[in-house]
């Protein structure tokens, strides 16, 4: 094989409609012609009430007595209709092709049903059919666990599943189409002055990704952070350049930020520690809670101990678990729901003296009340009521000048 590999991926929306999949058409056309050796990942047909969409075909057991395997199986099918009818496609278009699910092309996974990490990728059927002349179609969202059975990623999982396949196939670049024209400083439906990024680092998408900005599927974002793949997000139906995902050795930030993400759906926990700040007794109360939040599954954020006080953040969904748990260690707690964490991210902000304060000049002024901070190398973020926080993203994106 001689021709640089570029794995292409397609989204619900662009493979949907005929429209969508003569455009994809065209686009592995044009690879080929470029002289590149496309391999196509692709989602799910459409969006939930559609037909053959992850959701309405999970939808047909909601309720009913199951479990998690079957749904793996249920939920998989979409992408596995997805790899036959595109392939068809690339076929009615003078294009050799050929549909592959997860484990036909060599996807292994750890096991976990429903949230499955890849472990290793077995390139040798798809280097086979490159070889042949033949572009290969893969289910995304899926693979392979060792006692044979069927796992899927996690929603959004077929942009991880496109990265990893990246890596494994040493890809020239990783090209994710969508219906929108790349990364944006924020979502545009909550910010009218939205605008398209031409570079982003991958610490920074890495970043937006893990804090609710919903372009590329975190674990993808991650895998490209750790294995320096050079990404392209772009749009099926525009000839837009898209947003380049850069190494962060190679980028130069513009500014102090880059973006500005934002989740929903958050609940803030107030539980009462024993004994006093700082020693054993008190440490160990935390140490406690962390391992059977763990061991429950319930994600923390934005923890805080602040005296005889452990604050932190979970998903609003998860908040029935968490009580359960802190019922069991005997704990006192107060839960505050309907709020939501508002993040500025830029790989320009590490070292740089002021940004907080300019972070909450700007609330302040947009009459935004804080109700708890974090920050790292390349993020703010900000606890926020829900009703309050589309004005904190406009306005922390428009006071940084992202507009």
């Amino acid at each position: 094989m001689t021709a640089p590999v570029v794995v292409m991926k397609f989204g619900g929306t662009s493979v949907a409609t005929p429209e969508g999949r003569a455009a994809l058409a065209s686009r592995v056309a044009d690879a080929l012609r470029d002289g590149l050796a496309p391999v196509v990942v692709v989602s799910a047909m459409g969006r939930s009430g559609e037909p053959y969409a992850t959701d309405t075909l999970l939808g047909l057991v909601d309720g009913l007595p199951g479990d998690e395997r079957e749904r793996d199986l249920l939920g998989a099918t979409g992408e596995v209709i997805a790899t036959v009818v595109v392939a068809h496609e690339l076929r009615s278009a003078g294009i050799g092709a050929r549909a592959y699910t997860g484990a036909e092309a060599g996807i292994a996974t750890d096991g976990a049903h429903g949230c499955a990490s890849i472990t290793e990728i077995h390139p040798g059927p798809l280097l086979a059919a490159i070889d042949d002349g033949v572009v290969p179609v893969v289910a995304g969202f899926q693979g392979i666990a060792a006692d044979g059975a069927l796992t899927t990623l996690g929603r959004g999982g077929s942009d991880t599943t496109a990265c990893a396949l990246g890596v494994a196939l040493a890809a020239r670049t990783v090209e994710i189409y969508t219906d929108v024209d790349g990364v944006m400083t924020a979502d545009p439906r909550a910010c009218a002055s939205a605008r398209v990024l031409e570079k982003i680092s991958a610490e920074e998408l890495f970043q937006m990704a893990r804090h609710g900005a919903r372009v590329v599927h975190t674990p993808a974002a991650e895998l490209a952070l750790a294995s320096g793949l050079a990404v392209r997000v772009r749009n099926t139906y525009s000839d837009h350049p898209g947003t380049l995902v850069v190494d962060l050795a190679s980028y130069r930030p513009a500014s102090v930020a880059t973006a500005v993400s934002h989740t929903d759906g958050i609940a803030r926990m107030r539980v009462g520690l024993p004994a006093e700040e700082g020693s054993a007794a008190h440490m160990g109360a935390q140490a406690r809670v962390y391992r059977a939040m763990a061991d429950a599954g319930v994600s923390l954020d934005m923890f805080t101990p602040v005296a005889d006080t452990l604050v932190f953040t979970v998903p609003e969904a998860a908040v029935p678990a968490a009580e359960a748990v802190l019922a069991r260690l005997g704990l006192p707690h107060e839960v505050l729901g309907a709020l939501a964490k508002v993040t500025l991210v830029g790989a320009g902000m590490h070292g740089v003296p002021g940004v907080m304060a300019r972070v909450a000049e700007q609330l302040e002024a947009a009459g935004v009340g804080v109700l708890q901070t974090a920050d790292s190398h390349t993020t703010i973020s900000v606890l926020v009521s829900a009703e309050d926080a589309e004005t904190a993203v406009r306005s922390l994106h428009d006071g940084f000048g992202l507009a």
